[in-house]
């Protein structure tokens, strides 16, 4: 699918298991398009964000199932990329957290 790059990147994912990463191990967290590939993940993270992406390993986390009042909806699924970046380059995006 031919996505654009501002399209591919929907929002960086922010949570404590993301932090240990990305600390540890320099891997940041992104919720991604569904159908975005991880070479088109790692050109769109290059060229936001202005950095050297190493490697990409992508899930698709599943919707959960939500009530509203005897109403049974889904959530749709999403998939989420984590991207391991040179040594030494970090993403100012969540520096500040």
């Amino acid at each position: 699918m031919n996505l654009a790059i501002q399209d591919v990147v929907k929002r960086p994912l922010i949570t404590e298991k993301a932090e240990r990463n990305r600390e540890a191990n320099r891997q940041f967290a992104f919720e991604v398009h569904r159908d975005a590939t991880k070479i088109q993940v790692k050109q769109a993270v290059e060229k936001l964000f202005n950095v050297h992406v190493l490697d990409v390993r992508t899930a698709i986390a599943r919707g959960k199932n939500k009530r509203v009042g005897r109403n049974v909806g889904r959530r749709p699924n999403w998939k989420k990329a984590f991207v391991t970046l040179k040594e030494g380059e970090t993403i100012a995006l969540f520096e500040g957290t």
